[in-house]
């Protein structure tokens, strides 16, 4: 009998150290993120990007930036962007954070205009190129795991800054996604 009881006395100890830490578990610890800007459309492109959180206050990710329509947006044609980010608000990786990037980058070649007809056309073939920069921006991050974000980012191009009309790069975004 005396076997039996301390046999249930443990199981339930087991139990209940169980239930302690489900109940001490945040809900806005997830690690994996998806987000897609919702500005994107808006310049002829779709912007999509994963994220991954190491711990409350830091997380990698990356993303990628593809135009659709080269008449719109006529510079850039597509980004792969690496990043790391330091978060600084209360919940799980959420709140203000700074940022440091690197992006590889298409970009237009340099352009050479006419006066006679008024035209433009490409003097280099478009220009592949690595950047540098830093941002920053603010999270918000809903229990169910729904996510929006706003970010800016501005940087400099390494390279083949001379083959192109620009040397900076720039990130805008306004993204909605879901942390899992």
């Amino acid at each position: 009998m005396k076997k039996t009881l301390l046999v249930i006395l443990i199981f339930l100890s087991f139990l209940s150290v169980k239930a302690q830490n489900e109940a001490n578990e945040n809900p806005y610890q997830k690690n994996n993120e998806i987000k897609v800007n919702v500005l994107g459309p808006l310049m002829g492109a779709f912007q999509a990007t994963y994220e991954r959180h190491l711990n409350s206050k830091s997380s990698l990710g990356i993303s990628y930036f593809y135009v659709f329509n080269n008449t719109e947006n006529e510079d850039l044609n597509y980004s792969i962007s690496p990043y790391y980010r330091r978060y600084f608000g209360k919940k799980y990786a959420a709140g203000f954070f700074l940022e440091g990037f690197t992006m590889l980058t298409s970009i237009d070649g340099k352009k050479i205009y006419t006066s006679e007809d008024h035209s433009t056309f490409t003097e280099n073939p478009d220009v592949i190129d690595l950047a540098t920069g830093v941002g920053l921006g603010w999270k918000w991050v809903s229990k169910g795991g729904f996510v929006l974000e706003a970010n800016l980012g501005y940087g400099f191009l390494l390279f083949n800054a001379n083959k192109t009309d620009h040397n900076i790069v720039n990130k805008i975004g306004v993204s909605a996604g879901y942390r899992f």
